[in-house]
């Protein structure tokens, strides 16, 4: 078969200035492409993360083993002996002038944060969460907009070896309770509101709510982002102003914690009831992130990384290690196209000098759409534009090339908060195929298998990874035998981990993402649980039952309907309409609310109760119905046939 042509290849001076081709050099492969490395690393699992650990200099307290003792999926043992903390590392690099951290927001105002003031933050936020009780493996959460406070508190927790969860203040409190309540949290730190869309949302009494509904607390850190007084005295627990405990004078001491000593619980979106708590340890995601962020988005020292993300989105722990790599990382409060500003990003990427560029699919479709020019800004600082959250189609690469930059490296990624990591993307010295993602990530042994589990090239498949990766999770919080966790990744090929998109391994070495063969939404970049949905809308009196579904669309868009069942005698109204998006907006978050809702007859389940999502998302994407489901196994077979004519009508308004 006859490769194609890249959409752009690299350039030969940026690869031979790039920290993975140092990277290469430092292991002895410098004439090796980008291929080579990557069979390394995937061949020979120990040379290669054991080089990682010595490029990237890791500062272990006592001595690993070895790199890797057991090598199985589920329970790989990494470095054991080993003992470190992510915050040392992550604090240890700028020097004390340099600027760490860059607070922005949608209204164009800034302010910095210097490595000496980040330490000293960090060393006053730890020592107060020492005298509140927290100690080594306690909870300690956040419920936080996107501001530097969110990384000040997440290293201070992270420092005293306490296992840190974050949630974005747009979740309402029960969705966020239903978290964190899990966690048995010791401290919530937590801020007055937020901005979005040029709107101040005042969260002090959903933080008062969220505080009650977790009852072991013993204490609450309020942070005063927007300037509206709390109410201490109503708080079921001590309180402690933002203010009064990040400017202590303390000393910064690391605790050195083993190797896999949990360092966060990132969360699903909950699809199929509560959220899964899922936990990554610190060694893990230290040599991930280095990996992920040094070599592949080749950052370092003096470069910038503005990554839009919210901090329930696995992107906000990229952002916050981007500090691991020496680099400034840039924090972002509000809406990433405000309604009068919709530029607003592009004018800041270009007046803090931003070398990283983060963002979804969905936003670059939209900037296209409705006419944003960047290049009005001076962009020339930005080397990559990194793309994740879904798969970003082909029409966008030469809108980037015209409008941005055509040197610009245009990196679409593929990972998951289950690794809080990549699978696959591209790196300075891969080419670049229109719609595609240049190659698996170094160290990560992917594969598309058929349903028969053999790995298939250019043919649809399941993604996999046969080898284990350091930030694979250490297991799932309240699993304590390992069932949910090893049902999630490996129930459908024993000892191999299945993450659930459909994927194309090209002959070429490429991969292209074909969407999600399971029934997590993904909105704007960041994963939603249908079940944050479905709880609220079923509680409303005139709904009697309700699906979302998120489908994917060929032209690269994202088309999020609901479809309700209606109580005796209502009707489906203008009205009532704005009821369920406003309770939507309410009880779960603005970002849950549906493109459309639709009036159906029935909700199809299985034989013992459990909505038909993915055969549903899988209707509306045109696959035929006797492919999608056996209908001896739907308690409403007549209802497949209903939402086939629905996906019908559907497809001819994509045509």
């Amino acid at each position: 078969m006859t490769v194609p042509e890249p959409f752009t290849t690299p350039d030969p001076q940026a690869v031979a200035d790039s920290r993975i081709m140092d990277f290469a050099r430092h292991v002895g492969m410098a004439g090796s492409d980008y291929a080579a490395l990557h069979r390394w690393s995937v061949t020979d699992l120990e040379g290669f993360w054991g080089a990682v650990w010595e490029y990237f200099d890791i500062d272990a307290d006592t001595p690993f083993e070895r790199v890797l003792a057991e090598e199985r999926m589920p329970g790989a043992r990494w470095f054991p002996g080993a003992t470190l903390n992510y915050a040392h590392h992550a604090l240890r690099t700028l020097a004390d002038d340099a600027v760490a951290v860059i607070a922005l927001d949608e209204t164009g105002s800034h302010y910095e944060v210097t490595a000496k003031s980040l330490r000293a933050q960090v060393a006053s936020v730890a020592a107060t969460l020492r005298d509140l009780g927290v100690g080594q493996g306690d909870r300690v959460v956040g419920y936080l907009p996107n501001t530097p406070h969110a990384i000040v508190a997440f290293l201070a927790a992270a420092s005293l070896g306490a296992v840190w969860s974050v949630c974005g203040q747009d979740y309402a409190p029960r969705a966020a309770a239903d978290r964190f309540a899990q966690l048995e949290p010791t401290v919530l730190v937590a801020a007055d509101g937020y901005l979005f869309d040029h709107t101040r949302h005042d969260r002090r009494d959903a933080t008062l709510e969220l505080a009650g509904a977790l009852p072991t607390l013993k204490a609450t850190l309020l942070v005063d982002h927007l300037g509206l007084p709390f109410a201490s005295q109503a708080y079921p627990s001590v309180t402690v102003p933002w203010e009064d405990a990040a400017t202590r004078t303390e000393e910064l001491t690391c605790t050195p914690v083993p190797f896999d000593h949990p360092l966060w619980v990132v969360f699903s979106s909950g699809t199929t009831g509560l959220p899964k708590g899922i936990v990554h340890g610190h060694g893990g995601v230290l040599l991930e992130h280095l990996k992920t962020l040094g070599l592949h988005c080749d950052l370092g020292p003096g470069d910038r990384l503005l990554w839009y993300t919210t901090t329930h989105w696995m992107m906000w722990n990229l952002v916050a290690s981007a500090l691991l790599t020496g680099a400034t990382t840039c924090t972002y409060d509000g809406s990433p196209a405000p309604l009068t500003t919709p530029g607003v990003l592009w004018e800041l990427a270009a007046r803090h000098r931003v070398t990283v560029f983060g963002t979804s699919p969905q936003y670059l479709l939209g900037m296209a759409k409705f006419g944003i020019e960047p290049a009005v800004h001076d962009l020339s600082s930005i080397r990559v534009i990194g793309c994740t959250g879904s798969a970003l189609p082909a029409s966008a690469y030469p809108w980037v090339r015209d409008h941005v930059g055509d040197g610009v490296l245009l990196a679409s990624i593929s990972g998951g908060t289950d690794v809080v990591s990549g699978f696959a993307g591209s790196a300075p010295n891969t080419p670049i195929w229109a719609g595609e993602l240049s190659a698996p990530h170094l160290g990560v042994a992917l594969a598309a298998y058929d349903v028969e589990g053999f790995p298939v090239v250019d043919q649809v498949g399941e993604l996999v990874v046969t080898r284990p990766m350091p930030s694979m999770p250490l297991r799932f919080w309240n699993d304590p035998d390992g069932t949910r966790y090893r049902d999630a990744y490996f129930s459908t090929y024993p000892g191999v981990w299945r993450h659930g998109d459909w994927i194309t391994v090209t002959g070429h070495g490429s991969v292209i993402v074909h969407g999600r063969s399971d029934s997590t939404l993904n909105r704007n970049g960041v994963r939603l649980g249908s079940a944050d949905v479905h709880d609220v809308v079923e509680r409303l009196p005139e709904i009697t039952e309700a699906l979302v579904i998120g489908a994917e669309e060929p032209d690269g868009g994202y088309w999020m309907p609901l479809f309700v069942v209606l109580a005796a005698g209502v009707n489906l109204d203008g009205p009532l309409r704005e009821k369920i998006k406003e309770a939507i907006r309410a009880g779960a978050s603005p970002r849950h609310v549906p493109d459309e809702i639709i009036e159906v007859p029935g909700i199809p389940h299985t034989r013992t109760g459990k909505k038909l999502e993915v055969p549903v998302k899988r209707l509306l994407q045109g696959v035929p119905a006797d492919q999608v489901v056996n209908p001896a196994a739907v308690d409403s077979p007549d209802l497949i046939d209903h939402y086939a004519r629905l996906a019908v009508e559907r497809r001819g308004r994509w045509t």
